[in-house]
């Protein structure tokens, strides 16, 4: 099988690593292919930010907790509402209240991605980034999870400041990396009946 679509096919979302940091060479790779992704108006309209600090990867665990904790079916924001239709705040508001539950997975780095506010599309631009990160850390068999709910680290402004993300950029999502700790699960079946075809 093509070696990009066969590392498309493996990679699935990783919530156990092993300690060990992964290596700067294997980090730059990464980084590398993010900044390679598609971006609208070629803007580059993105942020990496690298968490390798174990203390601040924690801090921000706890504070996206506090508002995951307090998340009704009747909260307003525009993210959560999404999700509310989804039937998901409940489980959320859940996840936040427990202490079991650590939203970066223990990962030893975190990379949280911004994107600029007033680009041409920075969130479409972020997601083609964080893909290219989950695909560059599979095809060095490092495991990944791209975490949407690190979101709630950021309703605190002064938590932006903390980790220097530039003035006019907006955080959208973090990917935790490290080495796999645990055996990769199959992938779930595959809704096939998703195409049309226009001849």
């Amino acid at each position: 099988m093509n070696k990009i679509l066969e590392n498309i096919k493996n990679r699935r979302s990783i919530r156990r690593y092993v300690e060990d940091q992964i290596k700067d060479e294997e980090l730059d790779m990464i980084i590398e292919a993010a900044i390679y992704a598609p971006t609208g108006n070629n803007d580059q309209a993105w942020h990496f930010t690298i968490i390798q600090n174990k203390e601040m990867i924690d801090y921000l665990n706890v504070e996206a907790k506090k508002i995951m904790a307090n998340i009704t079916e009747n909260l307003p924001d525009d993210w959560f509402s999404i999700n509310e239709i989804n039937g998901t705040a409940k489980k959320v508001g859940i996840m936040g209240r427990s202490e079991r539950i650590h939203i970066f997975h223990h990962a030893p780095t975190v990379i949280i991605i911004s994107g600029k506010k007033d680009a041409t599309s920075p969130l479409p631009d972020c997601c083609a980034a964080t893909q290219n990160i989950l695909l560059a850390a599979e095809s060095l068999d490092i495991g990944s999870c791209w975490i949407g709910i690190a979101r709630c680290s950021f309703e605190n402004q002064d938590n932006i400041k903390k980790l220097g993300i530039p003035e006019g950029y907006k955080p959208y999502y973090a990917v935790s990396l490290g080495y796999k700790a645990s055996n990769k699960n199959k992938a779930p079946k595959r809704n096939r009946d998703v195409v049309n075809y226009i001849k």
